[in-house]
């Protein structure tokens, strides 16, 4: 048995080199080594209470999975992942560890907690790359339910039903599956390979996924109803763009981070000879502070641009996205425009001649310098504007990352069920909604959050559909 890690220190997750990065759509973190895994799970104390638990949205046996890792008992801990997480090595990635499980870690007391998430990362990977074994398809308990989005939370939920015996049927809207996993999560960050693995993992355990069905027109809620389905889980996310409403949005090179990371991520846009156009090169603005943001900027970095801004009207310490995400944005040579805001975008035009082809297109964008005021109602110093401080970036794309909201198209199309003035579908604590046995989760309730509490939604309602269908 290996010693005790009473280091204070988690081992450091390599990473390519910053300047070689910046230039590919390889994967940014490279992963621990069997070696490393081990080393690291030594330094969990296996807490009586398992602080670390209760920090976790979906709640994986954290202690036990790290306890086989320190065996070497890689696919032992593995199983005891999938108990909790139908998403393994998709949480390993993307899932802000730091202000759940790992901000609950003992260890983090005195040093640094345990590197919860990039152990999970190893065991999924670990399993993907060394088990051939298939998943055992459950007996069949007569049921079917439909899922409206493969996204984060449609596919939690898809998959525990699934483990119990439910004929599953996911409706996904675009062509490929994987909701906000593909088209909104740069390559870089979550390899689309990562995703495809686990949406077969599930289709191996009888879920049926059907791309191309937009709910609310090509079918609608009641006539899923009508086709047999006895519970439906809405968890069609949250992809309408929020625009700041100033002057220039409408101008050529304007983009939401929803539609250049989709056109980028799903539609490939950064191959040559793209089927789908995209602003490449140049100087790039980004307008927001979100994790989001991040991935528009490195993304347009990576398409060839010159120079990119990250343009935020708070201050580094008011920086809602992941630290590891700033701080690889930073080596990279992003460059973080803080407490400025903007105000106007400004586009080129040649009055003598209509018909110029450059009409119409950004050639820069006015700003407001600020500082903080009193908290907002988040807590938050709310930014004030500093009179007679306006200046202008020289750029020529803009990309709006401030946020987005859920898509109207559902309940416009489904009588009876009842939205927030955000346009979230209001659910109780099961996620039911206004709708006898319709269920909801994940950002089409919350507006944009995190995968993560995406999946916990999805796994709060797979549990409520289950007690409700199999009283």
């Amino acid at each position: 048995m290996n010693k005790p890690n009473m280091s204070l220190m988690r081992n450091p997750m390599p990473t390519q080199d910053p300047l070689v990065r910046a230039r590919n759509f390889d994967e940014v973190a490279l992963g621990y080594t069997e070696e490393t895994a081990i080393d690291e799970a030594m330094r969990c104390l296996n807490c009586k209470n398992t602080p670390c638990v209760e920090g976790c949205p979906v709640k994986i046996h954290i202690p036990e999975f790290i306890a086989k890792i320190k065996e070497g008992d890689f696919e032992g801990a593995y199983q005891i992942i999938t108990k909790s997480s139908s998403l393994p090595a998709v949480c390993g990635r993307v899932c802000p560890q730091e202000s759940q499980c790992e901000s609950k870690c003992v260890r983090g007391i005195k040093g640094e907690s345990v590197g919860i998430g990039r152990l999970e990362r190893f065991v999924a990977d670990w399993h993907n790359t060394f088990c051939t074994e298939e998943p055992i398809r459950p007996e069949a308990n007569g049921h079917k339910v439909a899922i409206v989005g493969s996204g984060p939370s449609g596919l939690t939920c898809a998959g525990d039903l699934a483990k119990k015996g439910y004929a599953v049927t996911v409706y996904e809207a675009l062509h490929t599956a994987g909701g906000v996993l593909v088209y909104g999560i740069p390559e870089f960050r979550l390899p689309k390979a990562i995703v495809a693995k686990e949406v077969e993992t599930l289709k191996k355990l009888g879920v049926e996924i059907e791309t191309n069905v937009v709910i609310g027109k090509t079918l609608t809620v009641d006539e899923l109803f009508d086709m047999g389905y006895e519970a439906i889980f809405i968890g069609s996310g949250a992809g309408l763009p929020n625009f700041m409403g100033i002057p220039g949005e409408s101008l050529k090179g304007v983009y939401s981070a929803n539609e250049f990371l989709t056109r980028s991520n799903l539609m490939k846009a950064y191959l040559e000879n793209p089927e789908t156009p995209i602003m490449k090169g140049g100087k790039v603005a980004v307008v927001g502070g979100g994790n989001v943001a991040m991935d528009a900027a490195r993304t347009a970095l990576r398409l060839g641009a010159e120079k990119v801004y990250i343009v935020y009207r708070r201050s580094m310490e008011e920086l809602p996205a992941r630290r590891e995400e700033v701080e690889h944005a930073e080596e990279e040579g992003i460059e973080f425009r803080l407490l400025c805001n903007p105000t106007e975008i400004i586009g080129y035009n040649n009055p003598e001649d209509p018909r110029d082809p450059k009409n119409g297109f950004v050639t820069g964008m006015k700003c407001v310098r600020m500082e903080l005021g009193e908290p907002d109602a988040k807590g938050r110093r709310r930014p004030v504007e500093i009179p007679d401080s306006e200046f202008e970036i020289d750029v020529n794309t803009v990309i709006m990352s401030i946020g987005t909201s859920p898509n109207p198209l559902i309940k416009s199309t489904t009588e009876g069920l009842e939205v927030n003035a955000r346009g979230g579908i209001i659910v109780n604590e099961d996620g039911l909604t206004s709708r006898n046995s319709v269920y909801a989760g994940g950002d089409a309730v919350t507006g944009a959050a995190t995968v993560i509490s995406a999946m916990g939604a999805g796994k709060t309602a797979a549990k409520a559909i289950d007690e409700a269908l199999c009283k």
